[in-house]
């Protein structure tokens, strides 16, 4: 897991000969101008028929890599669409968390996405990404059509240029949950996933709160898409750490009884560190934590999630990696807004405690 082998860089150089010499001949061939029209006039999309899944597979060199980690990679002065990092500091994230995990997911296909890639690839790093696209509710602002669309088109060729990197694209976070702040028509979404589907060989996915999974009306997004991505998040939703996992693992099964011919990832846990004691996080759900947030709290969370991951082998995602000065208003707003410190690295790439004394406890473990 820490080191590249042999046969990662034989793969890797195979997978770059198959990408020149074809391009994704099984998929079908039209130019990103027409798919570009397509979705502008909003012509109705074709799906499977009759559905055929392609498997999503969390393996590198034959070994399980699903015990993964969101990956944000934006450090002090730096935001989405504004200025992103360097190579040089992808890299030096890359090295950090390929120390950990092998499998990271990324929540937009953008220039800085893209240099992700590419350093990726430059770079033969053991790792692979669940491609995110980033859409917004177009119903509210007609304008933001166009961003949805720029972005899907930019993970379609994204997709067919690394599909030895990328293992699954995400169209779509949060859209389709009551509370979501950017929550779209699924019609929308639905002809989106098409798109993105159509023109790609690799599993689609779209990503969603386990309170849009649980309901009904989740089905027919669901029976467009390869495998379900939910986020569970027991801080979000009144638990403490005593009640955490069992409640995680009865949402969990809940979804696999709603939607027993899906396979179905975790894609979003966490457990923060920091937070406005005035505000008690943002939104709705931020008046209903109650549970401690803490390093110490964070640390317990993370031992006994990683025992329930493993046990289980259940891909899981943590959220994540390093905490994001610019969530929850941005720089300016103070350090202490619980959306930026959901890490368990700090901003300057330093282990927070917790993770250093999960990282002692796991050796200890193993040891023994």
């Amino acid at each position: 897991m820490k080191k590249l082998n042999l046969i990662f860089i034989i793969a890797l150089l195979f997978s770059a000969l198959l990408i020149s010499c074809s391009k994704n001949s099984n998929i079908s061939k039209i130019s990103i101008e027409e798919i570009r029209a397509k979705l502008e006039s909003e012509q109705t999309l074709e799906t499977d028929t009759p559905f055929a899944v392609r498997e999503f597979k969390p393996y590198l060199d034959g070994k399980w890599i699903g015990n993964a980690i969101s990956y944000g990679c934006y450090r002090k002065g730096q935001a989405p669409g504004n200025i992103g990092p360097s190579k040089e500091e992808i890299l030096e994230d890359l090295n950090i968390i390929t120390n950990h995990w092998n499998l990271i997911r990324v929540y937009n296909a953008d220039d800085d996405s893209e240099r992700l890639l590419e350093v990726i690839r430059e770079n033969m790093i053991p790792v692979k990404v669940m491609l995110g696209i980033w859409l917004a509710n177009e119903e509210k602002d007609p304008e933001t059509k166009k961003s949805n669309i720029t972005n899907v088109l930019r993970c379609i060729e994204l997709a067919n240029k690394y599909p030895d990197i990328i293992a699954a694209v995400n169209v779509g976070n949060e859209t389709q949950v009551f509370w979501s702040w950017h929550r779209m028509n699924s019609k929308n979404l639905i002809r989106y996933i098409r798109a993105v589907r159509n023109n790609i060989t690799i599993p689609v996915t779209t990503a969603d709160d386990y309170n849009f999974w649980n309901k009904p009306e989740s089905k027919a997004v669901a029976s467009e898409i390869d495998f379900i991505v939910t986020h569970i998040y027991p801080l979000w939703n009144g638990k403490t750490l005593d009640n955490a996992i069992p409640w995680l693992d009865e949402n969990y099964e809940y979804i696999k009884i709603n939607h027993p011919e899906k396979q179905l990832v975790l894609g979003e846990i966490g457990w923060a560190t920091v937070y406005n004691a005035d505000k008690k996080g943002d939104g709705e759900q931020g008046s209903l934590i109650k549970g401690e947030v803490s390093i110490k709290a964070q640390g317990k969370f993370l031992i006994e999630l990683n025992k329930w991951v493993n046990d289980n082998q259940i891909t899981t995602f943590f959220f994540e990696a390093f905490d994001e000065p610019w969530k929850g208003g941005g720089e300016n707003s103070g350090p202490n807004e619980i959306e930026k410190n959901w890490g368990i690295f700090h901003e300057d790439r330093t282990p927070k405690e917790s993770f250093q004394n999960y990282i002692i406890h796991s050796e200890l473990k193993h040891e023994k």
